[in-house]
């Protein structure tokens, strides 16, 4: 168990540095990254919208009521709810409803392809799965959700400053000001950094789970199911890391 467990992590890792290296060898198949791009942050967007505006109010909701009770006054509500936002809310939201639909969706196609034994044709052709395969779908999901989560911590912070502005009366310039106050571009140029990484976990894993798809709809199945579940893992491990890193930057 132990020499499958270290086997499977070495094809992990080899997996991804050779999407890393294929990523910056020409050619760069632009056609296909495009078309990746759309299915990743156009498709992607109105359901991240859709959540992250539900977890702004929840946020300030929350925030407002036990500060009332704690210290009698929500009038931090602003800066906090923006700060909660910027690090970490928008671009983990964003990331993770990406991984449950963009990675089941990458994961599947490649099972699909491993089990048809089409990926075996391209080796038999002199491609190379994984610049074929991986590396578009790797540079759309960075882009894609660096994009995305711009979107969303936009889309959240307009929608905390709604709802502080009609449930607890604070103008759009009292928002913007604690806003100021608390947060910086910096912590939108880290939550980027995050989404770039966290684009990057989700299609190497999907197209790893992929890879090693059995045969049936039950190994499908089975890849998408594990695909998902790590990558979500992943992207919360990876978030602790990174967050702990940037500490030490603010």
């Amino acid at each position: 168990m132990v020499l499958g467990w270290a086997n499977s992590v070495g094809e992990f890792f080899y997996l991804a540095a050779k999407s890393l290296q294929f990523a910056f060898t020409p050619p760069v198949r632009f056609k296909d990254i495009i078309k990746q791009t759309e299915f990743v942050a156009v498709q992607s967007a109105p359901i991240v919208v859709f959540c992250v505006c539900f977890a702004a109010v929840v946020v300030v909701i929350e925030a407002s009521f036990h500060m009332r009770i704690v210290i009698q006054n929500d009038s931090l509500v602003p800066g906090f709810a923006s700060l909660l936002i910027l690090r970490e809310l928008g671009v983990v939201v964003a990331c993770l409803l990406v991984t449950s639909r963009v990675g089941a969706g990458l994961a599947a196609e490649v099972s699909s392809m491993q089990i048809t034994e089409q990926v075996d044709a391209l080796r038999l052709l002199g491609i190379h799965p994984i610049k074929f395969l991986v590396v578009p779908r790797l540079i759309a999901c960075v882009v894609g959700c660096v994009l995305l989560t711009v979107i969303a911590n936009i889309v959240c912070l307009y929608g905390a400053m709604l709802v502080t502005q009609h449930k607890m009366g604070f103008g759009p310039a009292n928002f913007l000001s604690a806003m100021k106050a608390f947060v910086s571009f910096q912590d939108l140029v880290f939550a980027m950094i995050k989404g770039a990484v966290f684009g990057a976990i989700i299609p190497i894993v999907s197209c790893f789970f992929g890879f090693r798809c059995k045969a049936g709809a039950e190994g499908v199945g089975t890849a998408t199911t594990n695909a998902v579940v790590t990558a979500s893992v992943l992207i919360i491990f990876a978030d602790f890391i990174l967050s702990f890193l940037f500490s030490s930057l603010y």
